[in-house]
């Protein structure tokens, strides 16, 4: 009982803190808050506490490492021992070298990416996502053009916003914001296969809970962005459903091959990105730790000079806000505010590092930042959104850049706010944990 008061009082303090920043108070439309977080709530309930829902939940968490295992059969192909995960003796008695992000967990990614081709190809993507859009319609009230793209993103990255490509220039600023803050809330489902490989020997339930925290983020990510940056304006598609702007292949194997395609280039940007970021990250962690280490030996103190650890300090109050135990929260909240800096790849793979370092921490904890983990809210994925999308409508570029914090800002909120609703419903002794 007490992990639900705190958790509800926790929601409330998150929203309080937007509503710090917001552009407008006087116009936050209410309605859009109370529908999203009554989805949120709604949801978690179906997932957490009633039993269809936790064995649809399992049922999804199989399915998704099954299909998983059949992407390693090509990775097994081209790379060979190299693609043989930590632990694991391939039929021919080859043993794995350790895990190795390149080999094992990237290549994963053109495999979902592809499957991804085909599932529009086919039609299923686009049914599921028109469900999930035509909900925040009707319940929430923005605009069909919003909800269309944040329903898309739940599942796919940027090239959800091509599904509303004829309407971004007459978007007003709270829709493009709200555009923005879904897909930095969000993770694609072809990046499911990092996360799950870095997890799963430490969390088997991984999968399940993956999608769970995509879907749970998009209603977070609106609540959010609405009251950041509320609508004053006259949304041209309100309270009506769209189609999805979707340009069909010709048949089932061009699909397979754009998908694919789309996989490489997104592992090309990811790779690209790490170097950079890892590189200059570590640069201005020596720069830090040159001028902080005097002022420690000098006041006799314990600070962390490095980026990860300052980020850490500002996180380290939302991580007791999640939910998560004084004992537990500082590397925690280093490891939290370390996305915003160096991507969420990253921060999976230094939680992966802490908790197969032996570290004392408890399954609600994994679970809650699990799910505050799992969004593209940082720095690299800001200027992808705002780049991608601006190229889609140049003419908006300039409202786009000028929205781009806000909703970065936004999307972090959404994603603590996630973890908050993860950690009320979901108790360390829970099947869902595995």
């Amino acid at each position: 009982m007490l992990n639900v008061i705190t958790g509800f009082l926790g929601i409330l303090m998150l929203m309080l803190f937007a509503w710090l920043f917001s552009n407008n108070r006087r116009v936050i439309n209410w309605r859009v808050i109370g529908w999203g977080v009554s989805l949120q709530i709604l949801f978690a309930l179906f997932i957490f506490v009633v039993p269809a829902g936790t064995k649809i939940f399992l049922v999804i968490n199989d399915i998704v490492l099954k299909v998983l295992d059949c992407a390693m059969a090509g990775t097994k192909f081209v790379f060979g021992r190299l693609a043989l995960g930590p632990g694991i003796t391939d039929e021919s008695g080859q043993t794995s070298l350790g895990f190795i992000m390149a080999f094992q967990a990237f290549p994963s990614i053109v495999f979902f990416a592809a499957l991804v081709g085909v599932l529009y190809y086919f039609g299923v993507m686009q049914f599921v996502i028109k469900l999930f859009a035509y909900v925040f319609t009707k319940l929430m009230r923005i605009s069909g053009a919003e909800s269309l793209c944040a329903a898309s993103e739940i599942f796919v990255g940027i090239e959800s916003a091509v599904a509303i490509r004829p309407l971004i220039k007459k978007m007003t600023r709270s829709e493009l914001c709200t555009i923005l803050t879904a897909g930095m809330a969000t993770v694609s489902s072809s990046m499911f296969a990092v996360y799950i490989m870095l997890l799963k020997d430490k969390f088997p339930t991984i999968a399940g809970h993956l999608v769970s925290a995509s879907i749970l983020s998009a209603p977070a990510a609106i609540i959010m962005s609405k009251i950041l940056c509320p609508e004053t304006g006259q949304p041209e598609t309100l309270g009506t459903t769209i189609k999805p702007f979707y340009e069909k292949e010709n048949n089932p194997f061009e699909a397979i091959i754009n998908g694919a395609n789309v996989g490489v280039k997104l592992v090309v940007g990811i790779v690209a990105l790490l170097l950079a970021f890892l590189g200059i990250v570590a640069l201005i962690d020596q720069i830090l730790l040159f001028f902080g280490h005097p002022v420690n030996n000098l006041f006799g103190m314990n600070v962390d000079w490095t980026l990860k650890g300052l980020v850490g300090y500002l996180t380290y109050p939302f991580t007791l806000i999640m939910g998560v135990p004084i004992s537990e929260a500082l590397p925690i909240a280093k490891i939290i505010g370390s996305r915003t800096i160096v991507t969420e790849v990253t921060a999976f793979q230094s939680f992966s590092t802490l908790l197969n370092s032996g570290a004392v921490v408890s399954p609600r904890t994994i679970i809650i930042t699990t799910y505050a983990l799992t969004g593209f809210a940082h720095v690299a994925s800001l200027a992808i959104f705002v780049g991608g999308v601006g190229a889609l409508a140049p003419e908006r570029l300039k409202d786009l850049s000028q929205l781009g914090l806000r909703a970065l800002l936004a999307a972090t909120l959404a994603c603590f706010m996630t973890a908050t609703i993860a950690g009320i419903f979901c108790q360390g002794g829970s099947i869902l944990f595995g």
